[in-house]
């Protein structure tokens, strides 16, 4: 049991990566979260508002498959198989001390920003607002998220996807070195 309750190395994650996607490519399927929201949206009614809602739904079902099976996996995997604590390199954490952030390593998320106490400080609630905004934004206009982009639209050697995942890089890279630390 102690196998399943530590992080899986790379050489087991990455080749079970490659199977579900070489099985989607085989039955013709392209795997992406941020599609999802597009599919509820549809599904509650919004091609009434906008036609880019208007397709047809129900052959994206399987995908929202998916996302159920990743928030019962997350469920199951944060409640009974881990500690919920996170290794962080001694740097990473010293550096975050240094934006205020204390709680690093104690848990899978920062309290100081996705806490309790932190959604009444409205600096906070407005950095995950307009953040939140930005990635469901970028993901549209991306034509995908990272993980549609990364995972399934590099596994199917799509240039655009390419130029994207370069894009996801240099965006974070410019976040965490530049932006990041002017906002905390």
């Amino acid at each position: 049991m102690e196998w399943i309750m530590n992080p899986w190395p790379w050489y087991v994650s990455g080749p079970l990566i490659a199977l579900v996607m070489f099985a989607l490519l085989f039955v013709g399927k392209q795997f992406g979260m941020s599609s999802n929201l597009r599919t509820a949206c549809s599904i509650g009614g919004a091609s009434k508002a906008s036609d880019f809602f208007d397709f047809d739904w129900k052959k994206e079902r399987w995908n929202l498959i998916v996302v159920l099976g990743a928030i019962i996996g997350g469920f199951v995997s944060a409640n009974y198989l881990s500690d919920n604590t996170v290794n962080i390199n001694p740097d990473v954490v010293i550096k975050l001390e240094s934006y205020g952030i204390n709680s690093a390593g104690e848990s899978y998320l920062p309290t100081e920003i996705f806490g309790d106490e932190s959604l009444s400080d409205p600096k906070i609630l407005a950095v995950l607002l307009i953040g939140g905004f930005l990635v469901g934004f970028g993901s549209r206009y991306a034509g995908g998220c990272t993980s549609g982009h990364a995972i399934s639209g590099l596994s199917n050697l799509q240039l655009p996807s390419l130029i994207a995942v370069i894009g996801f890089f240099i965006g974070g890279l410019i976040m965490i070195n530049f932006i990041y630390p002017l906002i905390f």
